[in-house]
């Protein structure tokens, strides 16, 4: 039920987006009206061809018409294409409207643990929709309420070609609601498998190196062909489907036109009839029948597009819009946890349980404990990627939910255990992907990380072009650009998450040196460890084990704690495991 109550309220801001066009559609709706009533010239034109030019034998008669027939062809096309603009533009106002909003949307979810599925194929979903609002099957939709006018002017040219054409048409439409009904499911797994292979092929991709390296490449690509073998038998298996409707369809409008013109040749025999009425009859029917031959024809496309909607839908209900957040002033780095729970996004057990500590301006704190203890869930708590379950994290006073996340984006470095660049110059992963990166502020992070020099050896210098898994760069470097990224802007928090892991020892010197200029600078340091050289620098230690606060204070004064509990462990020997 909240699942529904959530994909209504997706659907409701999908709708007032699409609302936003409402008098492009309105002014869509008047082309079609005239594009669709000019269609009439060619059935009038046969109709006074064959039933007064040929009987009267007037040269300048069908000179008038030929010369009138072409000018209302030529509004005609006129009026065609500024309806097909019009549709693009929809389509193109639509998504750019919508583009942030699922953008982030997609971004936030795992961090929500909502609408993962929604996520992973929001993006896409977003250009399903924007394709199926300017397909030519959209267009036919403004031209299929003009239909009745078409069979109307069949009846009145004689009632039996006026029910054979609403026989036919009958036909068609029981025709496409089976195609609707057989691909459905069909076009779902099609999507659905060319999902997965899409991410495993990405999968594949970025972890080239590692696949090389250890001789999975055969086992790799059997995995990715099998899931590309089923996301090929999936989308075959919707296009015959749909293909074979598309086929029937067609032959039973042709069909139907043939039978029209031989019902109306009956009846120009028996003199019911003339033999404008038998040809103007065949083309009506046809026009009144193409709008559902190219619906069924582009079938695909519409669900799609209506697969798209139902995701965007659950998407944005799950994830609502951040509401705009009141400015306040830029903080000074006083950093405190009161009794933070958290809970990993789609877990039901917290790793972080009552973590309560301070931090101020200018102080270094390492944090340390055995691997899973929770060092890198509270990173990413104080950065805000994963929200509390229970308690505050504050700066400056100010929870941090009360700070917009690009705001608090800025004033937080962050640097991950995994550090992955993107594909750009050095200076634009850096500048945190800036489009208009300060270039001083660019050097300056990249010197308080020490990777100045570093960069400057590079063969193009700071606009050295790097992909996503780092190309020609060691473990070492990508660490010290990541570094420089957190320290871009001059945050006030920073946190490293094992910042010395891929660091020799001129890299874990660096580090320290940048660890105290951060000092200096009056920014709060976090440091997630494992090694003593990352503590080198901090003032305060925190020790986290099993997810709770065992200890903190200073850090001389918990490292002797450390060695004395030690100690005592040691000297119970064996015979405290008896007692």
């Amino acid at each position: 039920m909240a699942k529904d109550d959530a994909a209504a309220r997706g659907a409701a801001e999908l709708r007032a987006a699409r609302a936003e066009s409402r008098w492009l559609y309105w002014s869509v709706a008047i082309f079609s009206f005239f594009v669709n009533m000019l269609m009439l010239t060619s059935p009038l034109y046969m109709m006074n061809v064959y039933d007064r030019v040929l009987g009267s034998r007037s040269f300048e008669t069908l000179v008038a018409l030929s010369v009138l027939m072409a000018f209302l062809y030529a509004c005609m096309g006129v009026l065609d294409y500024v309806r097909g603009r019009v549709m693009g533009r929809i389509g193109a106002r639509f998504q750019a409207r919508l583009d942030r909003r699922v953008f982030s949307a997609a971004l936030r979810a795992p961090s929500l643990a909502r609408a993962q599925r929604e996520a992973q194929s929001g993006l896409r979903d977003l250009e399903g929709v924007q394709k199926a609002l300017t397909s030519p099957a959209m267009m036919a939709m403004f031209d299929l309420p003009f239909a009745p006018i078409f069979f109307a002017g069949i009846f009145i040219f004689h009632p039996w070609l006026g029910y054979l054409g609403l026989g036919g048409a009958a036909v068609l439409i029981v025709l496409a609601l089976a195609n609707q009904a057989s691909t459905r499911r069909p076009l779902e797994v099609a999507a659905q498998t060319t999902m997965a292979a899409e991410s495993m092929g990405a999968q594949v991709r970025s972890e080239g190196e590692t696949i090389q390296s250890l001789g999975m490449r055969d086992a790799a690509f059997n995995r990715w062909q099998q899931a590309r073998g089923r996301s090929l038998d999936a989308s075959i298996a919707a296009q015959d489907a749909g293909g074979s409707y598309a086929a029937i369809i067609k032959a039973v409008r042709i069909f139907l036109q043939s039978a029209m013109l031989g019902l109306g040749a009956f009846l120009v025999l028996e003199g019911w009839a003339t033999g404008g009425v038998m040809i103007a009859s065949s083309i009506l029917l046809g026009r009144a029948l193409s709008p559902i031959e190219m619906i069924v024809g582009q079938w695909a496309i519409i669900q799609r597009g209506r697969e798209g909607w139902r995701n965007l839908s659950v998407l944005l209900g799950e994830v609502p819009e951040e509401y705009k957040r009141t400015a306040l002033p830029r903080p000074k780095g006083r950093l405190e946890l009161e009794q933070v729970t958290v809970i990993p996004p789609g877990e039901q057990q917290a790793t972080l349980r009552m973590v309560s500590f301070k931090v101020e301006p200018g102080q270094a704190v390492g944090v340390i404990g055995t691997s899973g203890a929770g060092k890198s869930t509270l990173a990413r708590a104080i950065t805000g990627t994963w929200r509390v379950a229970g308690g505050k994290i504050r700066l400056d006073g100010a929870a941090l939910d009360q700070y917009d996340p690009d705001v608090l984006g800025k004033y937080v470095g962050y640097l991950p255990q995994r550090v992955s660049l993107f594909d750009g110059t050095i200076k634009e992963n850096i500048a945190r992907l800036s489009t208009a990166p300060d270039d001083a502020e660019v050097v300056r992070a990249a010197q308080a990380a020490a990777a100045h020099e570093m960069i400057l050896r590079l063969p193009d210098g700071y606009d050295t072009r790097v992909t996503a898994n780092g190309g020609r760069l060691s473990g070492g470097q990508i660490q010290r650009i990541g570094l420089a990224r957190a320290l871009y802007g001059d945050p006030v928090i920073v946190v490293l998450d094992e910042p010395n892991s891929n660091l020799d020892n001129d890299g874990s010197l660096a580090l320290n040196a940048a660890i105290k200029t951060l000092k200096e600078r009056g920014a709060a340091i976090l440091i997630m460890a494992h090694r003593p050289a990352a503590i080198q620098e901090c003032d305060l230690l925190l020790m986290i084990e099993g997810g709770a606060r065992r200890a903190f204070g200073p850090k001389e004064e918990i490292l002797r704690e450390m060695v004395a509990n030690h100690r005592q462990i040691a000297a119970q020997g064996p015979a405290g495991g008896v007692t």
